[in-house]
Protein backbone atom coordinates (compact mmCIF):
# COMPACT_ATOMS: atom_id res chain seq x y z
CA UNK A 1 0.00 0.00 0.00
CA UNK A 2 1.74 2.98 -1.14
CA UNK A 3 2.10 6.44 0.49
CA UNK A 4 2.86 9.86 -0.73
CA UNK A 5 3.69 11.36 2.48
CA UNK A 6 7.51 11.89 3.46
CA UNK A 7 9.46 9.79 5.33
CA UNK A 8 9.05 10.85 9.02
CA UNK A 9 12.36 9.43 11.28
CA UNK A 10 12.06 9.68 15.06
CA UNK A 11 15.00 9.19 17.49
CA UNK A 12 13.66 9.80 20.87
CA UNK A 13 15.35 8.15 24.74
CA UNK A 14 13.07 8.61 26.80
CA UNK A 15 12.83 11.12 29.08
CA UNK A 16 14.82 13.54 26.59
CA UNK A 17 13.39 16.85 25.68
CA UNK A 18 14.97 16.94 22.48
CA UNK A 19 12.85 17.34 19.68
CA UNK A 20 12.73 15.04 16.99
CA UNK A 21 14.18 15.40 13.58
CA UNK A 22 11.95 15.04 10.49
CA UNK A 23 13.55 14.33 7.08
CA UNK A 24 11.24 14.85 3.61
CA UNK A 25 11.97 13.23 0.57
CA UNK A 26 10.27 13.39 -2.53
CA UNK A 27 10.72 9.30 -2.99
CA UNK A 28 8.31 6.50 -1.92
CA UNK A 29 8.62 6.36 1.95
CA UNK A 30 10.07 2.92 3.67
CA UNK A 31 8.41 3.46 7.00
CA UNK A 32 7.15 5.64 9.72
CA UNK A 33 9.10 4.65 12.93
CA UNK A 34 10.09 5.49 16.27
CA UNK A 35 12.90 3.91 18.05
CA UNK A 36 14.44 4.69 21.44
CA UNK A 37 17.77 4.95 23.03
CA UNK A 38 19.77 2.18 24.63
CA UNK A 39 19.47 1.87 28.53
CA UNK A 40 22.60 4.46 28.65
CA UNK A 41 20.89 7.06 27.86
CA UNK A 42 18.48 6.77 30.44
CA UNK A 43 20.71 8.40 33.45
CA UNK A 44 18.06 10.41 34.17
CA UNK A 45 14.58 11.17 33.51
CA UNK A 46 13.74 14.44 33.92
CA UNK A 47 9.86 14.03 33.81
CA UNK A 48 9.24 11.84 36.78
CA UNK A 49 9.94 12.58 40.57
CA UNK A 50 9.17 10.35 43.56
CA UNK A 51 10.16 10.84 46.93
CA UNK A 52 11.02 7.22 46.40
CA UNK A 53 14.59 5.69 45.32
CA UNK A 54 13.01 3.80 41.63
CA UNK A 55 15.87 0.97 40.11
CA UNK A 56 15.44 1.10 36.52
CA UNK A 57 15.12 -1.71 34.68
CA UNK A 58 16.40 -2.66 30.70
CA UNK A 59 14.94 -0.46 27.81
CA UNK A 60 14.76 -1.96 24.10
CA UNK A 61 17.12 -0.42 21.71
CA UNK A 62 14.39 -0.44 18.82
CA UNK A 63 11.61 -1.01 17.56
CA UNK A 64 10.94 -4.76 15.76
CA UNK A 65 11.13 -4.47 11.41
CA UNK A 66 8.05 -2.48 10.20
CA UNK A 67 6.74 -1.88 6.84
CA UNK A 68 5.20 1.28 6.11
CA UNK A 69 3.44 3.80 7.67
CA UNK A 70 3.54 2.27 11.05
CA UNK A 71 4.50 3.86 14.10
CA UNK A 72 5.81 1.49 17.10
CA UNK A 73 6.15 1.68 20.52
CA UNK A 74 8.81 -0.44 22.45
CA UNK A 75 9.28 -1.16 26.25
CA UNK A 76 10.46 1.60 28.66
CA UNK A 77 11.85 1.47 32.19
CA UNK A 78 10.08 0.02 35.17
CA UNK A 79 10.00 1.11 38.71
CA UNK A 80 11.75 -1.50 41.14
CA UNK A 81 8.51 -2.73 42.97
CA UNK A 82 9.79 -3.81 45.92
CA UNK A 83 10.56 0.06 47.09
CA UNK A 84 8.62 1.18 50.15
CA UNK A 85 5.57 2.37 49.42
CA UNK A 86 5.22 6.36 50.27
CA UNK A 87 4.36 7.27 53.80
CA UNK A 88 0.45 8.83 53.75
CA UNK A 89 -0.20 11.86 52.87
CA UNK A 90 3.37 12.27 50.84
CA UNK A 91 2.24 12.08 47.39
CA UNK A 92 4.62 10.36 44.39
CA UNK A 93 4.81 13.15 41.79
CA UNK A 94 4.97 12.38 38.03
CA UNK A 95 5.14 15.29 35.98
CA UNK A 96 3.69 15.53 32.61
CA UNK A 97 6.36 17.26 30.53
CA UNK A 98 4.59 19.70 28.44
CA UNK A 99 6.17 22.97 28.27
CA UNK A 100 4.22 25.74 29.66
CA UNK A 101 1.14 23.48 29.98
CA UNK A 102 3.51 20.87 31.73
CA UNK A 103 1.80 19.41 35.56
CA UNK A 104 2.17 17.21 38.15
CA UNK A 105 0.09 13.94 38.82
CA UNK A 106 0.10 13.70 42.68
CA UNK A 107 -0.22 10.15 43.53
CA UNK A 108 -0.75 8.74 47.54
CA UNK A 109 -2.54 7.78 50.17
CA UNK A 110 -4.78 10.73 52.06
CA UNK A 111 -4.39 13.34 49.77
CA UNK A 112 -7.25 14.70 49.74
CA UNK A 113 -6.72 15.98 53.55
CA UNK A 114 -3.51 17.72 52.23
CA UNK A 115 -5.42 21.19 51.12
CA UNK A 116 -2.47 22.70 50.01
CA UNK A 117 -2.20 20.41 47.04
CA UNK A 118 -5.04 21.39 45.39
CA UNK A 119 -5.15 25.27 46.56
CA UNK A 120 -1.75 25.68 44.85
CA UNK A 121 -3.39 25.01 41.76
CA UNK A 122 -6.58 26.87 41.78
CA UNK A 123 -6.56 30.13 39.97
CA UNK A 124 -8.64 32.37 41.68
CA UNK A 125 -11.30 32.82 43.95
CA UNK A 126 -14.43 30.57 42.07
CA UNK A 127 -14.22 26.92 41.64
CA UNK A 128 -16.86 24.71 40.35
CA UNK A 129 -16.42 21.18 41.04
CA UNK A 130 -18.04 18.77 38.89
CA UNK A 131 -19.41 15.16 40.09
CA UNK A 132 -22.29 12.42 40.07
CA UNK A 133 -24.70 11.00 42.00
CA UNK A 134 -22.86 7.93 43.25
CA UNK A 135 -18.83 9.93 44.23
CA UNK A 136 -20.60 13.18 45.81
CA UNK A 137 -21.78 11.90 48.94
CA UNK A 138 -18.78 9.91 49.45
CA UNK A 139 -16.04 12.47 48.61
CA UNK A 140 -17.91 16.44 47.72
CA UNK A 141 -17.23 17.62 51.19
CA UNK A 142 -13.90 16.43 51.40
CA UNK A 143 -12.85 18.33 48.45
CA UNK A 144 -14.89 21.39 49.11
CA UNK A 145 -12.95 21.33 52.84
CA UNK A 146 -9.68 20.75 51.08
CA UNK A 147 -10.45 23.25 48.30
CA UNK A 148 -11.48 25.90 51.17
CA UNK A 149 -9.43 24.93 54.33
CA UNK A 150 -7.50 28.32 55.60
CA UNK A 151 -8.45 29.55 52.50
CA UNK A 152 -11.92 31.82 53.49
CA UNK A 153 -11.33 33.66 49.97
CA UNK A 154 -12.55 30.88 47.59
CA UNK A 155 -16.07 30.20 47.70
CA UNK A 156 -17.08 26.99 45.56
CA UNK A 157 -19.97 25.80 43.65
CA UNK A 158 -21.06 21.97 42.41
CA UNK A 159 -22.77 20.34 39.81
CA UNK A 160 -23.97 16.74 40.76
CA UNK A 161 -24.65 14.85 37.29
CA UNK A 162 -26.27 11.15 36.92
CA UNK A 163 -24.03 8.39 36.78
CA UNK A 164 -22.83 6.43 33.37
CA UNK A 165 -21.59 6.26 30.45
CA UNK A 166 -25.37 6.52 28.56
CA UNK A 167 -25.36 10.25 29.68
CA UNK A 168 -22.33 11.19 28.65
CA UNK A 169 -23.36 13.52 26.50
CA UNK A 170 -23.97 17.03 25.13
CA UNK A 171 -27.33 17.30 27.18
CA UNK A 172 -25.75 16.35 30.77
CA UNK A 173 -22.74 18.49 29.26
CA UNK A 174 -25.00 21.83 29.13
CA UNK A 175 -25.83 21.11 32.73
CA UNK A 176 -22.49 22.11 33.69
CA UNK A 177 -22.47 25.08 31.27
CA UNK A 178 -26.00 26.06 33.22
CA UNK A 179 -24.47 25.71 36.81
CA UNK A 180 -21.24 27.94 35.69
CA UNK A 181 -23.51 30.02 34.04
CA UNK A 182 -26.15 30.85 36.24
CA UNK A 183 -23.38 31.10 38.93
CA UNK A 184 -21.23 34.07 37.22
CA UNK A 185 -18.36 32.41 37.00
CA UNK A 186 -15.66 34.23 34.94
CA UNK A 187 -12.24 32.87 33.32
CA UNK A 188 -10.06 32.94 36.74
CA UNK A 189 -12.20 30.26 37.82
CA UNK A 190 -11.65 26.91 38.03
CA UNK A 191 -13.60 23.68 37.35
CA UNK A 192 -12.55 20.44 39.37
CA UNK A 193 -13.71 16.76 37.89
CA UNK A 194 -14.37 14.38 40.58
CA UNK A 195 -15.13 11.18 39.96
CA UNK A 196 -14.14 8.31 36.98
CA UNK A 197 -13.51 8.99 33.23
CA UNK A 198 -17.02 10.21 32.26
CA UNK A 199 -16.90 12.73 35.00
CA UNK A 200 -13.15 13.76 33.50
CA UNK A 201 -14.17 14.22 30.13
CA UNK A 202 -16.97 15.56 31.02
CA UNK A 203 -15.92 18.42 33.44
CA UNK A 204 -12.34 18.80 30.91
CA UNK A 205 -14.38 19.37 27.77
CA UNK A 206 -16.50 22.03 29.62
CA UNK A 207 -13.50 23.69 31.40
CA UNK A 208 -11.97 24.19 27.19
CA UNK A 209 -15.47 25.53 25.99
CA UNK A 210 -16.80 27.62 29.06
CA UNK A 211 -15.41 31.03 28.18
CA UNK A 212 -12.87 29.64 25.36
CA UNK A 213 -10.96 27.90 28.77
CA UNK A 214 -10.92 27.82 32.41
CA UNK A 215 -8.94 25.79 34.42
CA UNK A 216 -9.36 22.70 35.57
CA UNK A 217 -7.82 19.99 38.27
CA UNK A 218 -8.89 16.47 37.83
CA UNK A 219 -9.50 14.08 40.67
CA UNK A 220 -10.27 10.60 39.68
CA UNK A 221 -12.29 8.20 41.97
CA UNK A 222 -11.74 5.19 39.51
CA UNK A 223 -8.70 2.72 38.73
CA UNK A 224 -9.63 3.37 35.19
CA UNK A 225 -9.53 7.21 35.34
CA UNK A 226 -6.22 7.22 37.56
CA UNK A 227 -4.40 5.36 35.45
CA UNK A 228 -5.54 6.65 31.96
CA UNK A 229 -8.36 8.99 31.42
CA UNK A 230 -7.36 11.90 33.65
CA UNK A 231 -4.04 11.84 32.15
CA UNK A 232 -3.04 13.53 28.96
CA UNK A 233 -5.90 16.28 28.55
CA UNK A 234 -8.43 14.10 26.21
CA UNK A 235 -11.86 15.37 27.12
CA UNK A 236 -15.09 14.86 25.22
CA UNK A 237 -18.11 13.34 25.16
CA UNK A 238 -20.07 10.46 22.84
CA UNK A 239 -22.76 10.97 19.92
CA UNK A 240 -25.18 8.25 19.33
CA UNK A 241 -22.95 6.63 16.52
CA UNK A 242 -19.76 6.24 17.99
CA UNK A 243 -17.84 6.83 21.08
CA UNK A 244 -15.63 10.13 22.03
CA UNK A 245 -16.41 11.32 18.84
CA UNK A 246 -16.61 15.07 19.97
CA UNK A 247 -14.14 16.78 22.36
CA UNK A 248 -10.95 18.49 22.94
CA UNK A 249 -7.30 18.41 23.38
CA UNK A 250 -7.35 20.21 27.01
CA UNK A 251 -4.85 19.38 29.97
CA UNK A 252 -5.79 20.10 33.67
CA UNK A 253 -3.60 21.99 36.19
CA UNK A 254 -2.79 18.97 38.13
CA UNK A 255 -4.43 15.56 38.23
CA UNK A 256 -4.63 14.64 42.43
CA UNK A 257 -4.99 10.43 42.81
CA UNK A 258 -5.74 9.71 46.24
CA UNK A 259 -5.74 5.98 46.69
CA UNK A 260 -7.86 5.45 49.20
CA UNK A 261 -11.20 6.67 46.84
CA UNK A 262 -10.57 2.93 45.79
CA UNK A 263 -11.68 1.31 48.69
CA UNK A 264 -15.27 2.30 47.87
CA UNK A 265 -14.74 1.50 44.36
CA UNK A 266 -16.91 -1.47 42.80
CA UNK A 267 -15.94 -4.79 42.41
CA UNK A 268 -16.67 -4.88 38.36
CA UNK A 269 -15.56 -0.63 38.49
CA UNK A 270 -12.26 -1.96 39.72
CA UNK A 271 -11.69 -5.02 37.41
CA UNK A 272 -12.58 -2.84 34.54
CA UNK A 273 -9.45 -0.43 35.52
CA UNK A 274 -7.51 -3.01 35.14
CA UNK A 275 -7.60 -3.73 31.47
CA UNK A 276 -5.95 -0.45 31.21
CA UNK A 277 -3.35 -1.22 33.23
CA UNK A 278 -2.67 -4.62 31.62
CA UNK A 279 -2.38 -2.61 28.31
CA UNK A 280 0.39 -0.60 29.12
CA UNK A 281 2.67 -3.86 29.74
CA UNK A 282 1.77 -5.00 26.67
CA UNK A 283 2.25 -2.26 24.20
CA UNK A 284 5.49 -0.85 26.02
CA UNK A 285 6.75 -2.25 29.46
CA UNK A 286 7.02 -6.33 28.87
CA UNK A 287 8.38 -6.14 32.69
CA UNK A 288 5.15 -4.18 33.87
CA UNK A 289 3.27 -6.89 32.54
CA UNK A 290 5.04 -9.37 33.88
CA UNK A 291 4.77 -7.75 37.29
CA UNK A 292 1.73 -7.78 36.77
CA UNK A 293 1.10 -11.93 35.61
CA UNK A 294 2.52 -11.95 39.17
CA UNK A 295 0.58 -9.75 41.21
CA UNK A 296 -3.12 -9.59 39.34
CA UNK A 297 -4.46 -11.94 43.05
CA UNK A 298 -3.28 -8.99 45.07
CA UNK A 299 -4.31 -6.15 42.72
CA UNK A 300 -7.53 -7.73 43.07
CA UNK A 301 -7.71 -7.46 46.49
CA UNK A 302 -6.26 -4.29 46.75
CA UNK A 303 -3.57 -4.60 48.47
CA UNK A 304 -2.24 -0.44 49.06
CA UNK A 305 1.36 -1.25 47.99
CA UNK A 306 0.41 -3.57 44.69
CA UNK A 307 -2.27 -0.57 44.24
CA UNK A 308 -0.18 2.08 44.58
CA UNK A 309 2.28 0.70 42.36
CA UNK A 310 0.33 -0.09 39.17
CA UNK A 311 -0.45 3.44 39.12
CA UNK A 312 2.38 5.07 39.30
CA UNK A 313 3.90 2.49 36.63
CA UNK A 314 0.72 3.65 34.57
CA UNK A 315 0.88 7.15 34.92
CA UNK A 316 4.55 7.27 33.97
CA UNK A 317 3.99 5.28 31.09
CA UNK A 318 0.95 7.46 30.10
CA UNK A 319 3.29 10.52 31.11
CA UNK A 320 6.39 9.21 28.73
CA UNK A 321 3.52 9.13 25.51
CA UNK A 322 1.83 12.14 26.09
CA UNK A 323 5.11 14.41 26.29
CA UNK A 324 6.31 12.81 23.42
CA UNK A 325 3.31 12.93 21.60
CA UNK A 326 0.22 15.25 23.21
CA UNK A 327 -2.30 15.67 20.21
CA UNK A 328 -1.52 11.79 18.85
CA UNK A 329 -0.21 12.16 15.59
CA UNK A 330 1.80 8.70 16.10
CA UNK A 331 3.01 7.59 19.12
CA UNK A 332 -0.15 8.14 21.67
CA UNK A 333 -2.29 6.36 19.26
CA UNK A 334 -0.41 2.97 20.46
CA UNK A 335 -2.17 3.12 23.96
CA UNK A 336 -5.18 2.76 22.36
CA UNK A 337 -4.63 -1.02 21.91
CA UNK A 338 -8.12 -3.11 22.04
CA UNK A 339 -10.15 0.72 21.98
CA UNK A 340 -11.23 0.36 17.95
CA UNK A 341 -13.01 -3.18 18.71
CA UNK A 342 -13.56 -1.85 22.52
CA UNK A 343 -15.06 1.21 21.31
CA UNK A 344 -17.15 -0.43 18.57
CA UNK A 345 -18.23 -3.16 21.38
CA UNK A 346 -19.31 -0.11 23.66
CA UNK A 347 -21.30 1.73 20.80
CA UNK A 348 -23.19 -1.50 19.10
CA UNK A 349 -24.61 -2.94 22.57
CA UNK A 350 -25.33 0.92 23.72
CA UNK A 351 -23.50 3.01 26.05
CA UNK A 352 -23.41 1.78 29.78
CA UNK A 353 -23.84 -1.69 28.80
CA UNK A 354 -20.45 -2.90 29.25
CA UNK A 355 -18.12 -0.37 31.01
CA UNK A 356 -15.29 0.62 28.88
CA UNK A 357 -12.33 -0.94 30.62
CA UNK A 358 -14.40 -4.69 29.78
CA UNK A 359 -14.84 -3.92 25.83
CA UNK A 360 -11.32 -2.85 25.97
CA UNK A 361 -10.54 -6.19 27.81
CA UNK A 362 -12.33 -7.84 24.85
CA UNK A 363 -10.97 -5.80 22.14
CA UNK A 364 -7.76 -6.35 23.07
CA UNK A 365 -8.02 -9.94 22.59
CA UNK A 366 -9.12 -9.73 19.62
CA UNK A 367 -5.89 -7.45 18.39
CA UNK A 368 -4.54 -10.52 20.04
CA UNK A 369 -6.10 -12.99 18.03
CA UNK A 370 -5.68 -10.77 14.83
CA UNK A 371 -1.89 -10.09 15.48
CA UNK A 372 -1.26 -13.41 15.50
CA UNK A 373 -3.23 -13.96 11.92
CA UNK A 374 -0.65 -11.75 10.74
CA UNK A 375 1.86 -13.68 12.28
CA UNK A 376 3.03 -10.56 14.10
CA UNK A 377 3.18 -12.47 17.72
CA UNK A 378 3.39 -15.78 18.52
CA UNK A 379 0.74 -17.94 20.28
CA UNK A 380 2.30 -17.65 24.33
CA UNK A 381 1.41 -13.98 23.66
CA UNK A 382 -2.07 -14.85 23.18
CA UNK A 383 -2.12 -17.00 25.88
CA UNK A 384 -0.93 -14.91 28.22
CA UNK A 385 -3.08 -11.84 26.88
CA UNK A 386 -6.37 -14.38 28.05
CA UNK A 387 -4.98 -15.51 31.16
CA UNK A 388 -4.05 -12.26 32.69
CA UNK A 389 -7.37 -10.83 31.68
CA UNK A 390 -9.50 -13.92 33.23
CA UNK A 391 -7.60 -13.80 36.68
CA UNK A 392 -8.81 -9.85 36.64
CA UNK A 393 -12.26 -11.18 35.99
CA UNK A 394 -12.98 -9.45 32.59
CA UNK A 395 -14.55 -10.58 29.22
CA UNK A 396 -12.11 -12.07 27.04
CA UNK A 397 -14.83 -12.31 23.54
CA UNK A 398 -17.79 -9.18 22.71
CA UNK A 399 -21.46 -10.15 23.51
CA UNK A 400 -23.18 -12.51 21.44
CA UNK A 401 -25.29 -9.44 20.06
CA UNK A 402 -22.38 -7.81 18.21
CA UNK A 403 -22.47 -8.70 14.59
CA UNK A 404 -19.52 -8.40 12.23
CA UNK A 405 -21.74 -5.92 10.14
CA UNK A 406 -22.21 -3.78 13.69
CA UNK A 407 -18.00 -3.73 14.06
CA UNK A 408 -17.49 -3.07 10.23
CA UNK A 409 -19.99 0.35 10.80
CA UNK A 410 -19.33 1.32 14.04
CA UNK A 411 -15.07 0.98 13.30
CA UNK A 412 -15.78 2.97 9.98
CA UNK A 413 -16.26 6.28 12.11
CA UNK A 414 -13.55 5.76 14.52
CA UNK A 415 -11.31 8.23 15.10
CA UNK A 416 -8.59 6.47 13.77
CA UNK A 417 -9.96 6.05 10.24
CA UNK A 418 -7.99 8.30 8.21
CA UNK A 419 -8.82 9.04 4.15
CA UNK A 420 -10.96 6.33 4.87
CA UNK A 421 -8.28 3.78 6.31
CA UNK A 422 -9.01 2.17 9.23
CA UNK A 423 -5.59 2.16 11.34
CA UNK A 424 -5.28 -0.17 14.40
CA UNK A 425 -3.05 -1.29 17.55
CA UNK A 426 -1.92 -4.29 16.59
CA UNK A 427 1.30 -6.27 18.57
CA UNK A 428 4.32 -7.20 16.60
CA UNK A 429 7.48 -8.71 18.03
CA UNK A 430 8.27 -10.06 21.81
CA UNK A 431 5.83 -8.69 24.61
CA UNK A 432 5.86 -4.99 25.01
CA UNK A 433 6.24 -3.74 21.47
CA UNK A 434 3.08 -2.65 19.26
CA UNK A 435 2.61 -0.87 16.08
CA UNK A 436 -0.19 1.88 14.62
CA UNK A 437 -0.75 1.00 11.20
CA UNK A 438 -3.31 0.80 8.32
CA UNK A 439 -0.87 -1.37 6.47
CA UNK A 440 -2.19 -5.01 6.98
CA UNK A 441 -4.02 -8.05 5.82
CA UNK A 442 -7.70 -7.12 5.46
CA UNK A 443 -8.26 -10.94 5.49
CA UNK A 444 -6.71 -11.09 8.95
CA UNK A 445 -9.43 -8.72 10.14
CA UNK A 446 -12.23 -10.60 8.47
CA UNK A 447 -10.63 -14.01 9.91
CA UNK A 448 -10.67 -12.14 13.76
CA UNK A 449 -14.16 -10.66 13.23
CA UNK A 450 -15.65 -13.96 12.13
CA UNK A 451 -13.66 -15.73 14.72
CA UNK A 452 -15.51 -14.01 17.35
CA UNK A 453 -18.91 -13.36 16.11
CA UNK A 454 -22.11 -15.42 15.16
CA UNK A 455 -22.58 -13.79 11.97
Amino acid sequence: MASSAPTTHFSLPLGSKQAATTSSSTATPKSTHLSFAPPHALSSHPRTHFRLNPKWGSVSTACPAVRRSMICASSSQVMDPSAPIIEPGVPAIVDVDLGNRSYPIYIGSGLLQKPELLQRHVHGKRVLVVTNETVAPLYLDKVIDALTKGNPNVSVESVILPDGEQYKNMDTLMKVFDKAIESRLDRRCTFVALGGGVIGDMCGFAAAAFLRGVNFIQIPTTVMAQVDSSVGGKTGINHRLGKNLIGAFYQPQCVLIDTDTLSTLPERELASGFGEVIKYGLIRDAEFFEWQEKNMQALMARDPNALAYAIKRSCENKAEVVSLDEKESGLRATLNLGHTFGHAIETGVGYGQWLHGEAVAAGTVMAADMSYRLGWIDDSIVRRVRDILIQAKLPIAPPETMTVDIFKNVMAVDKKVADGLLRLILLKGPLGNCVFTGDYDRKALDDTLNAFCKS
